[in-house]
């Protein structure tokens, strides 16, 4: 076939534009008998990518109007949205089942693995959005990193060293530092142990262990930080970690983030004592039942300091979910300011350590709009940046010319809407950043 159009006028290129709607038709079915957001959607783009990138190295002899063919139809595969889920945030998703504990990695080999990494950020290039996975992406990375749940580091750093060599440096800067604060703080825990032992043996015999990590805050996602009142052991603990601490650093300040830590705790039950992966909140609020038979919900609120709809989720998650650690009076599935609680002695389970779901605050949906939106307040300080960059070394610049530049720099992350920059530029001569010239109002000026 492909020998039969190469002796046509303009036979080649007639033969790649059907190529091209073959592959967008072919592509398109996939999405539509998908129905919901799911990384396996990824799995099969994937495949089709690599049958199709066969046949134009192979019987299209590498041809760069079947290379165009195929990348357009993919640059509009790639950049549709599932579902209401954006393709970033699904190729996010693909990363984060080949790269966490229980994910679909567990049944593959490392060099499947690495391989299926590496399809997936071929996909990636077509994405307008990149700025998007990242987003998604680190979102998944912290909750790896912070919860112990990375399948391999090796893979952790495989994705990111191939991340950086296709997008440049400042694309995994943030995520590589937030490797690295891992790193330093599994570090730092060694030389705070030691210090415990030489200058509070006191906290030792609580029979609590502590494990800090410690995070740079520019390089994590936003983590809703909790007024927790935490139990007496530890504070204890905490005000020993910020004296070690103090000793290595003067001028930075702790701030906890209780939202983010787990603890494993033993219940006592009738039955047997059971191990309990819960987060902080979770803990702080079960440990209050060592010291009261009965709480209610205002004791519950006044004693932990918390209330409204965090509180409401807490209790939720520990008295009517899966694992009802708490008996709630009345026995409804829904808390309210009247009931009260009191620990579940009864309860038992045929493991010995089980992990309780934390509280849900917020919607997958809700937490997928938040994230959204972050990502446009982002856009607008980039395009701010691109537009002020340009016109501090080149001057004076014709609009379409600005229009041309912006584009350019802001490309390697998102493509920019048009409109958007034209606001961006707007908002920039009302701020004295630049100015229109006087006799050609096309032509704006950096003000110095």
């Amino acid at each position: 076939m492909f020998n039969l159009y190469i002796e046509i006028p303009e036979g080649l290129e007639f033969g790649a534009n059907i190529f091209e709607q073959h592959i967008t038709s072919e592509g398109t079915m996939l999405v539509q008998e998908v129905e919901d957001a799911s990384s396996s959607l990824v799995a099969n783009i994937i495949r089709l990518h690599d049958r199709y990138m066969e046949y134009v190295d192979g019987c299209f002899k590498n041809h760069a109007f079947f290379h165009r063919a195929l990348r357009e139809a993919f640059e509009e595969l790639c950049n549709k949205d599932v579902a209401g889920t954006s393709f970033a945030e699904l190729l996010s998703m693909f990363c984060d089942d080949m790269l966490k504990k229980g994910g679909a990695c567990e049944k593959l080999s490392d060099e499947t693995i690495e391989e299926n990494l590496e399809n997936a950020l071929k996909l990636l290039v077509y994405a307008s959005d990149r700025d998007l996975f990242t987003k998604f992406y680190k979102k998944t990375l912290s909750r790896r990193l912070l919860f112990g749940k990375s399948a391999s580091q090796e893979n952790e750093d495989l994705i990111l060293t191939k991340l950086k060599q296709q997008f440049g440096a400042q694309f995994t800067s943030r995520m590589e530092a937030m490797v690295t604060d891992i790193k330093l703080s599994k570090e730092s825990q060694k030389n705070f142990k030691k210090y415990l032992q030489d200058n509070h043996p006191d906290v030792n015999t609580l029979g609590i262990d502590l494990n800090v990590t410690v995070l740079t805050t520019t390089s994590w996602p936003n983590f809703k930080s909790t007024d927790l009142t935490l139990p007496h052991e530890m504070l204890k603990c905490i005000e020993a970690f910020k004296g070690f601490y103090n000793m290595k650093t003067q001028n930075r300040k702790l701030t906890w983030v209780n939202s983010q830590g787990t603890c494993n705790i033993h219940g006592r039950f009738e039955a047997k004592t059971i191990e309990l992966v819960v987060t902080t909140c979770q803990a702080a609020l079960l440990l209050l039942f060592n010291s009261a038979e009965r709480l209610s919900y205002s004791e519950i609120s006044i004693q932990l300091t918390i209330n409204g709809q965090e509180l409401v989720a807490l209790l939720h998650s520990l008295s009517c979910s899966k694992y009802k650690i708490l008996k709630k009076t009345p026995n409804t599935a829904v808390v309210s300011p009247n009931d009260t609680f009191e620990f579940n002695s009864k309860f038992t389970d045929k493991m010995r350590r089980i992990r309780i779901a934390p509280p849900s605050l917020v919607a997958v949906a809700e937490e997928r709009k938040k994230v959204v939106e972050e990502v446009d307040k982002d856009r607008r300080y980039a395009i701010d940046a691109a537009i002020v960059r340009i016109m501090k070394s080149r001057k004076v610049l014709k609009y379409q010319e600005l229009l041309i530049e912006c584009v350019k720099h802001l490309s390697p992350m998102f493509k920019p809407d048009i409109r958007a920059i034209k606001k961006r530029t707007e908002d920039l001569i009302t701020r004295d950043y630049l100015e229109r010239d006087k006799d050609d109002p096309n032509t704006f000026k950096y003000i110095a």
